[in-house]
């Protein structure tokens, strides 16, 4: 009999968006749960990426990504933030943003290191972090709010913090960090050998006329961190799994000694199709937020005389609904350890009402009691008005 070796996490399965995508399928229902849409993304970039297989980009690309796209990047971050990193020397594409998160994280987090994560947090962030020795420290965000607490990440600061990880705009809260936030992590860890890691997939996304303050805009900050971003958010076109890193050339030198043995480099033909769509559409990135607004507001308008209620949703695709006021066994239950209350609620709108969300409960080390899941508004208006009426449906049935 072979003897396995002891797992490295042992306490982790699979993610709540492949339970969820799989329940999905095998119930039929509308998929509002997963980020990803359910629409075409523009045909031309389609053509575009049959046009580089035919011209031969074929074979592997620069390891730190090609030329041509680390060139557009730079360039986009000028025309966006006013600032343009050195393409050769700060800019690397990676297999999405999840491996630029992770490969950053292994490079600069050992044995023994400590990393602050807000909470909820996305799931890919501790598991790699224990990977590299290290271990998170959590530090709610809670509702109704979701709002930093900046003075318990101060309490929370010890001489092993390594890192600190923030994500905005903020999956699954569907907030944004304001200009104010961002002084105050930079006045935390001025004088203190502590790096930033920014996930900030969503930039483009934010709602009601508000600004994405970016990491890259901040000289303090931006000094000392590795900010991410990605093309599969931004051009609807998540299967692709492109995006990228910046940071300062000290970091990227270590970002890539971890990336060459990780990924090595990112598929050719996608890269060179980015970079020649982007030279075409340099303005594409500014449709984005009228573009996803509209939907958030399909599903806010409908949904708007329910027993559901809204919470602002200020940025990112997703929108989250609070079932407190629905009656129903799921919602009235305080729910327990070993299922909150808003994964059961979940589970009972996936079977009963045919539709599948995200609860909020498996993004916290410990949950407090919420009343939310997640909803993805990146979905065909068809999708979004089907959604809503079997929402109602169960809403009204609910409260009989």
């Amino acid at each position: 009999m072979v003897n396995f070796p002891r797992s490295k996490l042992p306490d982790v399965g699979t993610t709540i968006f492949t339970v969820m995508s799989r329940r999905a399928r095998e119930l039929g229902a509308l998929n509002l749960g997963q980020g990803f849409p359910d629409y075409d993304i523009d045909p031309r970039i389609g053509e575009l990426l049959a046009q580089a297989v035919r011209e031969g980009h074929n074979q592997y690309a620069p390891m730190e990504g090609s030329i041509a796209l680390r060139q557009v990047i730079a360039n986009k971050l000028k025309a966006t933030y006013g600032v343009e990193p050195d393409w050769e020397s700060a800019v690397t594409v990676t297999l999405g943003a999840t491996e630029a998160i992770y490969s950053a994280i292994q490079a600069v987090v050992g044995a023994g290191d400590e990393v602050i994560v807000f909470d909820p947090a996305y799931d890919s962030y501790d598991p790699a972090v224990r990977l590299a020795g290290g271990r998170c420290i959590h530090i709610p965000l809670l509702p109704p709010t979701f709002g930093y607490d900046w003075e318990r990440v101060a309490a929370s600061i010890t001489p092993r913090t390594r890192l600190i990880i923030i994500n905005s705009p903020h999956n699954p809260s569907c907030t944004v960090a304001t200009a104010a936030d961002l002084e105050q992590l930079a006045a935390l860890i001025r004088d203190r050998d502590i790096l930033v890691l920014s996930d900030e997939v969503y930039e483009h996304v934010m709602y009601d006329g508000r600004k994405h303050h970016s990491v890259v805009a901040h000289p303090e900050l931006a000094a000392r961190a590795f900010v991410v971003f990605s093309f599969g958010k931004t051009l609807h076109a998540t299967g692709w799994r492109v995006g990228y890193g910046i940071a300062p050339p000290a970091l990227t030198v270590e970002l890539r000694r971890v990336h060459q043995f990780n990924t090595f480099s990112i598929a050719s033909p996608l890269q060179q199709a980015i970079a020649q769509y982007l030279i075409e559409k340099p303005q594409v990135w500014g449709e984005l937020a009228t573009f996803f607004q509209a939907k958030r507001d399909l599903l806010r308008d409908g949904l708007a005389n329910s027993a559901f209620r809204l919470p602002p949703a200020q940025g990112t695709f997703f929108q989250l609904l609070d079932f407190s006021a629905v009656s129903g066994p799921a919602a009235a239950a305080p729910g327990t350890a070993a299922q909150p209350a808003d994964v059961r609620f979940a589970e009972q709108l996936l079977v009963e009402a045919g539709v599948a969300t995200i609860p909020l409960s498996p993004f916290y080390d410990a949950p407090p009691p919420m009343p939310f899941v997640r909803l993805c508004v990146a979905k065909r208006d068809a999708t979004l008005t089907q959604a809503v009426a079997r929402l109602l449906e169960y809403a009204d049935k609910a409260q009989r």
